[in-house]
């Protein structure tokens, strides 16, 4: 897995449009006192089961995949 150039702050635009996404969607409504690794976890399972983006094997979960994988979706976004 090669990282992104910006990978870091591509996290945290995935981040904030998951947050976005989740709320709007009506599944979630997260707190200020949630962690970051939490909301990774949560709009990356999220995501994955809305088919927006392609799940990694489970045996291979991480939450260094997890990020990548959000990163790579906010990169392609708007």
């Amino acid at each position: 897995m090669k990282k992104l150039k910006n990978e870091k702050e591509l996290v945290k635009k995935a981040i904030e449009e998951g947050v976005k996404y989740g709320e709007k969607r009506g599944v979630v409504e997260f707190e200020a006192t949630d962690s970051a690794t939490a909301k990774i976890e949560y709009i990356y399972r999220l995501l994955v089961h809305d088919k927006v983006i392609q799940p990694v094997p489970e045996d291979q979960v991480s939450q260094g995949t997890m990020k990548h994988k959000l990163a790579i979706w906010a990169s392609k976004l708007k």
